[in-house]
């Protein structure tokens, strides 16, 4: 058992909890075709509202210009660990307008197929680090992004490295115990905040 493995308050899959987010890659990794087919080919089955699969993604192995276009978008502070990873993925959603109001569906259902290319990282050995801090109007201009879609996020994979090669303020994000919330301040029944009664 990984030290990330998270310490659940009942039994979940392996997967769900041996996944975490790493942010030290193995900078020789490289991921295989079959390794790549693999994980897209989890996100492109998820499920969506209407099967209308609003999710596309812009895909760079590191080195390709994809990649390099991708990494350029990223904060500083994701730019300096990211460059590790073997693979980034920019997860952008075709947006929806009806009577004048944005829909909000495709950015849930992005969301889901995200969230299954992550899970097939953890069951082929590798990691998946999602991250919010990109510059969406640069990656947008970059690789061409039309309107009418939205970039949402960018998913670093690849093979775990070592903690201690990451800078200190970083090495200690790696090696902090995980954590969440409490159920009971997240699950509730009856009305808001009250707390989902489970057994004991």
């Amino acid at each position: 058992m990984s030290p990330h493995t998270a310490t659940t308050a009942a039994a979940v899959h392996p997967l769900l909890a041996g996944r975490w987010s790493p942010r030290s890659f193995d900078a020789a990794h490289t991921l295989g075709d079959d390794e790549l087919a693999s994980l897209l080919e989890a996100a492109r089955w998820a499920p969506s509202a209407y099967n209308a699969q609003p999710w596309r993604f812009l895909v760079g192995r590191r080195g390709d210009i994809t990649y390099l276009r991708i990494l350029g978008a990223l904060v500083p502070f994701n730019r300096e660990w990211a460059r590790t990873s073997s693979l980034l993925v920019a997860a952008v959603a075709e947006e929806r307008v009806e009577n004048g109001v944005l829909q909000h569906g495709p950015a849930y259902d992005t969301g889901l197929s995200v969230a299954q290319l992550v899970l097939q990282a953890e069951a082929l050995g590798l990691h998946a680090h999602q991250m919010s801090g990109f510059d969406a109007d640069g990656l947008r201009a970059s690789l061409g992004v039309p309107d009418g879609f939205r970039p949402l996020s960018v998913v670093a994979v690849g093979a775990p490295a070592p903690a201690d090669l990451l800078p200190p303020k970083l090495r200690e994000r790696e090696t902090a115990v995980r954590q969440r919330r409490p159920g009971a301040e997240t699950f509730f029944a009856h009305t808001w905040g009250t707390p989902l009664p489970t057994r004991p």
